[in-house]
């Protein structure tokens, strides 16, 4: 299932890349200095209210994309445009006014989501470092961002490490939400929850989409997952964006080898998806 979102012929994207490089260094067996491309002239632009979906196997850069989108990496060379604002050469102050427009969430929310803390804790902690709001008000957001990914208010004294996989999971985006941000990138989010629990978790999505118009960057491995959720998949290969389009044109009539690999796997897909079920 996927948001069906209607572009006016004046809407500036949210999200632009252009060019994007990111080079590593590292030293061969032999202890010869190398680079690593990581990143090979990535270029997109992401909709208001719409999901991209960036599809490959592990290593084909999907992870530095995200952290660069992120500020949490600087990239080697390229543009990225956010809100028509150029933010790849952006001082560390600047960045830090940025970066909660921008929220990850990643594949295993327990690394993510401190375990000494309780579920309150997690969540007041943006707010607090925001200085802006008070106790009251911070209490009400809790119990606003608990409600709407679907946890109850009777959990918030217990610990990440007490809630299953889902419970964590929701825990993530509701601590995303709670700085109220443009964009979501979601880094692997549902990889690691079974298939029962990845449908609900994908609805979620699809409600807080049509609930509060997010933006979504969808990076997976699972080019079935990306057909439910995606408007426009695009397919990545050692560190390029090979393919891309709309996710049925995508689906049916797979241009690139990668692609069709990547299909190869999810064999559930010959036609097109079903809606995923409540």
């Amino acid at each position: 299932m996927k948001v069906e979102a209607t572009i006016g012929k004046n809407m500036q994207p949210l999200l632009r890349v252009e060019n994007l490089v990111k080079r590593y260094a590292k030293r061969s067996l032999a202890g010869t200095p190398e680079e690593f491309l990581a990143l090979d002239g990535v270029s997109f632009t992401v909709f208001p209210g719409t999901t991209l979906a960036v599809v490959g196997e592990s290593g084909s850069g999907k992870s530095t994309l995200a952290a660069c989108l992120a500020c949490l990496e600087s990239p080697t060379a390229g543009s990225i445009w956010f809100e028509g604002r150029e933010i790849t050469k952006l001082e560390e102050r600047a960045c830090r006014q940025v970066r909660p427009q921008i929220q990850v969430i990643f594949q295993d929310p327990a690394s993510s989501l401190n375990p000494r803390w309780s579920v309150m804790e997690v969540l007041a902690e943006p707010l607090i470092l925001q200085r802006k709001f008070t106790r009251e008000e911070i209490d009400r957001r809790i119990s606003s961002l608990l409600e709407r990914v679907g946890l109850s208010p009777d959990i918030v004294e217990r610990s990440p490490t007490e809630l299953s996989g889902g419970q964590r999971q929701r825990l993530a985006i509701a601590r995303a939400l709670a700085l109220e941000p443009k964009l979501l990138i979601l880094d692997e989010a549902l990889s690691a929850l079974d298939c029962s629990v990845q449908a609900q978790i994908a609805n979620l999505l699809v409600e807080l989409q049509g609930s509060l118009g997010m933006t979504y960057l969808f990076i997976t491995h699972d080019l079935a997952m990306a057909a439910h959720l995606a408007d426009e998949i695009a397919v990545m290969d050692r560190g390029r964006i090979v393919e891309q389009g709309q996710a049925q044109k995508i689906l049916k009539h797979p241009e690139q080898e990668t692609t069709r690999q990547l299909l190869a796997a999810v064999p559930r897909l010959t036609l097109a998806p079903p809606l995923l079920e409540q």
